[in-house]
């Protein structure tokens, strides 16, 4: 007896003496790899065998007191939370029995929010599943009374716990949290990979978002990131902390290349939103300038300017609220318009590409939605005035575009937005690289093993691609089935090219079974009907180098990629070929393999 008083006595002194801490796990967005929220976590005292929340959780639930240390909890969570002033939404783990119990307390939650100077909109109610919820009734009762309290609504574990596929269909949740068992080692597993993808899907068609919790390694990351996952969660990104960081980015720089495929779209920059608004100088006084807003109506805001480079920006509702108050006019007319710049603004160059301005104003927290920004040249002098709302249609425009051609599998670029970025770079007389990747023997793969593990090695191409590829410079597309195409303007892509054979390799090996691993290919049926031993697979990469002038469209430059990549499927295993025809060769030095011009970079065993 006296055993079991002891956690019941600890327990009581824990909620008399609210000795309870609450850590925080961040939630990272995978469309601009930043913190969307926390989710908060409870621990008892660290000297106490209360200390781990199950322990704690059940000692409270055997002496009935469940109730009580969730509204503690929630006090001490909000209040932190406030008190570290953290970005992002909160996500409070609640358990569906204590809502529904008639000791609960209605609107406490908002009591603690608005002491702790929190919007309910940023809260994320998310419900625990630890025991057998059979009453729907009530359960929905309480996910709609949580709502109308400004609450979004999340569930946790899917695909774990009781009936968590009946909770989603009756509670329709905001959020659902994919259980870390199908995360583990997703990566390897493609039973793990369908389901995923399988809840995903589901979860578009309900207006849903995903969060993957449990993501431990790089590659569970790159595999969720592929698919399409929206939010993650995992000791990748960090452990929960009583002071959790602000930032991933340093955690995903030193990921080697985590990128989200969408992100590497065909792409604009940011000149192609400046509007052409003429400066002002420095000493223009604010009566002239009230003239300049009067004869141009549509004007929202003005430059101010010295010697080129822009100091600022005056706003017209701000200077007519200057001017417009008792006796402003004679107060302010003659004073230089220096006096009242706003020099707080966002001032981004027009080479930017208007994704990178997006993410950088999304992670800003002290610009607001109808501001103005500046423009400049590649020296820093003035060019013209952005909005914010042509930036959010460029952004619209861009998706749309690149979602209406990208491969449904892979989400990668199709034909359209690479020829177009092809054509974009002849414009410019820019140097750069066009290789063709084409899979060696996959018909051959697809119709031994079927279409699912056919799909794993198309989707661990366009991984691999994207891993070797500069994040700020090249292209990776895909033109359909086995065929990808990078264009390459980092001036390294010789290099790359041999790291994308060596991985590619390590990738796809495996995807072969053991008995034709160990034969070193398999026995399948050609496309003339007969049995045929195929190898494993390998790539062939076919590269044409461009310079300015060289070519005149897209269309010559795919011709002779075409005939490149030939040559490289007619040596066997992995192949590099480059087109060598507007090279000079040196007289002294014969190609190790050259025809027409074109010569065998790289042919590793």
């Amino acid at each position: 007896m006296a055993s079991g008083s002891r956690p019941v006595s600890e327990l009581d002194d824990i909620l008399m003496e609210q000795r309870l801490s609450a850590l925080f796990q961040p939630i990272v967005a995978s469309n601009n790899q930043t913190i969307f929220g926390y989710e908060a976590l409870i621990r008892g005292p660290s000297d106490s065998p209360l200390h781990a929340p199950m322990c704690l959780f059940d000692a409270a639930s055997r002496a009935g007191r469940l109730v009580d240390l969730e509204l503690l909890a929630r006090e001490v969570v909000i209040r932190e939370f406030g008190h570290l002033q953290l970005p992002g939404k909160l996500f409070l783990n609640i358990t569906p029995a204590t809502v529904l119990e008639p000791r609960f307390k209605n609107g406490q939650t908002l009591i603690y929010l608005e002491e702790a100077g929190i919007d309910p909109g940023r809260v994320v109610i998310e419900l625990t599943e630890q025991h057998p919820v059979d009453d729907y009734d009530l359960m929905r009762e309480a996910v709609r009374h949580y709502r109308e309290m400004g609450f979004a609504v999340a569930m946790d574990d899917l695909g774990a716990g009781y009936s968590s596929l009946r909770h989603w269909s009756e509670l329709r949740p905001d959020y659902v949290k994919i259980d870390r068992y199908f995360i583990q080692n997703l990566h390897e597993d493609a039973a793990k990979r369908q389901f995923v993808r399988s809840i995903l899907e589901l979860a578009h068609g309900l207006g849903c978002k995903v969060i993957g919790e449990g993501i431990e390694t790089r590659d569970e990351y790159r595999a969720l990131l592929h698919m399409g996952l929206e939010l993650g969660q995992g000791y990748f990104f960090a452990r929960p902390n009583l002071n959790p960081p602000r930032s991933v980015a340093k955690v995903l720089e030193n990921g080697a290349g985590i990128q989200r495929p969408g992100l590497r779209r065909f792409s604009d920059t940011v000149a192609s939103l400046a509007t052409r608004v003429p400066p002002v100088a420095p000493q223009l006084p604010l009566a002239e300038l009230a003239a300049n807003f009067h004869r141009h109506p549509d004007r929202r805001s003005v430059a101010v300017v010295r010697d080129g480079r822009p100091l600022g920006l005056i706003h017209r509702q701000e200077l007519m609220n200057v001017l417009t108050s008792p006796y402003g006019m004679s107060l302010y007319g003659r004073k230089p318009v220096q006096q009242f710049v706003r020099r707080d603004v966002l001032v981004a160059q027009q080479n930017m590409p208007v994704e990178k301005l997006s993410q950088r104003i999304t992670t800003a927290n002290d610009l607001h939605g109808d501001e103005d920004f500046i423009i400049t040249d590649d020296a820093g002098d003035y060019l013209g005035i952005g909005t914010l709302m042509a930036l959010l249609r460029k952004i619209t425009d861009l998706q749309i575009h690149n979602a209406r051609y990208a491969n449904p599998l892979t989400q990668l670029p199709g034909n359209v937005p690479i020829s177009e970025y092809v054509d974009q770079l002849l414009a410019e007389q820019r140097p750069f690289a066009v290789a063709y990747c084409d899979l060696d023997h996959f018909k051959a793969f697809n119709d031994t093993y079927g279409y699912a593990r056919g799909d794993d090695v198309i989707s661990a191409t366009a991984r691999v691609l994207l891993e070797q590829a500069d994040h700020e410079h090249d292209f990776v597309g895909h033109v359909g089935g086995d065929d990808f195409i990078v264009v390459f303007r980092s001036g390294d892509w010789r290099r790359r090219c041999e790291r994308l054979l060596t991985r590619f390799s390590e990738v796809t090996e495996p995807l072969h079974d053991p008995a034709h691993r160990a034969a070193g290919g398999i026995h399948a049926t050609d496309r003339s009907g007969r049995h045929v031993f195929f190898r494993l697979l390998s790539l062939s990469v076919g590269v044409v180098p461009v310079r300015p002038r060289q070519y005149h469209n897209h269309h010559e430059i795919a011709a002779v990629a075409s005939e490149v990549k030939r040559q490289a499927k007619h040596i066997e295993g992995n192949a590099i070929f480059v087109d060598r025809r507007f090279e000079p060769q040196p007289t002294d030095t014969p190609a190790s393999l050259d025809l027409d011009g074109m010569e065998a970079e790289f042919s590793p065993a």
